[in-house]
C-alpha cells in the first residue's frame, strides 16, 4: 500500500453480513457499506436520489438494496430498477446512487474512488481475525500518533503506510487501519494474522479499550 493510496477503510469485514447495511462517515460524507447475498461488498453514498432518505437504513434483498422510504430498489451498481409505485415503469438510467470501488484486504473494508486498482493493497495480508474497531475523537494524525505512543505489551511498531499503523509481536502481526471519520473523529479498525488465538485477540481489545479510556481521559482533564 503506497503512502498516496486512494483506499480507504470503511469497516471491519466480519461486522457486514450478507444481506445488511451500515451507514458511516467518511471525511465528513455519509457512505452506506453493504453485501449482497452472495457476499460481494459494496460502498455507496448513503442518500436515495428520490427523498435523500439513508439507504443504510433500506433493506438487502437478494443483489438489490431497497431504499426504507418508498422502497425504490437499485442493483449492485447503483442503478434504481424498481419502483413499487409505479411497477410497470421502466426505470431513467439517470435514477442512480453514486459509487465507490469496493474491496477486502486483512479482515477490512476498503473503499475508494470508481476504478481504482485494488492491487495497491496487495502488500497487506488476503485475510485476518478481527479485534475490535475503535472510535476516537480525534484527527486520524493525532489518533495514529497516540496509537504508535502506546504499543500493546510486548509489540513493537514497524513501518507502515499512510493511515496504518503495523504492530509486530511474538508470532503475531496487528494491523490497525484509520478511518477519517470527519476533521476530529476516527476510527481504527484493528485486526490480527498469525497466532489469532482468541486469548490473543481478547488480550488486544483490552489494550484498545484502555488506550480509548486513557484518551478520553486525557481529553477531559484538557477541557
Amino acid at each position: 500500500m503506497t503512502s498516496a493510496s486512494p483506499w480507504i477503510p470503511v469497516a471491519l469485514s466480519a461486522d457486514i453480513e450478507a444481506g445488511t447495511s451500515a451507514g458511516t462517515l467518511v471525511n465528513g460524507e455519509e457512505r452506506v457499506v453493504w453485501r449482497d447475498d452472495k457476499g460481494a461488498i459494496h460502498v455507496w453514498e448513503d442518500r436515495c436520489p428520490h427523498r435523500g432518505m439513508r439507504m443504510s437504513f433500506g433493506f438487502v434483498r437478494g443483489d438489490h438494496i431497497a431504499c426504507l422510504y418508498h422502497g425504490w430498489r437499485y442493483d449492485t451498481g447503483g442503478q434504481c430498477r424498481y419502483i413499487p409505485a409505479h411497477p410497470d415503469l421502466e426505470v431513467p438510467q439517470t435514477i442512480k446512487v453514486p459509487t465507490f470501488a469496493a474491496t477486502e484486504r486483512a479482515g477490512i473494508v476498503w473503499m475508494a474512488p470508481e476504478g481504482t486498482d485494488p492491487a495497491e493493497l496487495s502488500t497487506l495480508p488476503e485475510t485476518a481475525e478481527v479485534v475490535r474497531s475503535l472510535f476516537l475523537d480525534l484527527s486520524t494524525n493525532a489518533a495514529l500518533l497516540a496509537v504508535t505512543a502506546a504499543p500493546p505489551e510486548g509489540y513493537r511498531p514497524v513501518e507502515s503506510g499512510t493511515g496504518l499503523v503495523t504492530f509486530q509481536g511474538n508470532d503475531v502481526t496487528v494491523l490497525i487501519a484509520a478511518q477519517p471519520r470527519d476533521a476530529g473523529r476516527t476510527a481504527l479498525h484493528i485486526t490480527v494474522t498469525g497466532n489469532t488465538s482468541a486469548a490473543i485477540r481478547r488480550d488486544l481489545a483490552l489494550w484498545a479499550i484502555d488506550l480509548r479510556n486513557r484518551l478520553e481521559a486525557q481529553t477531559t482533564e484538557a477541557a
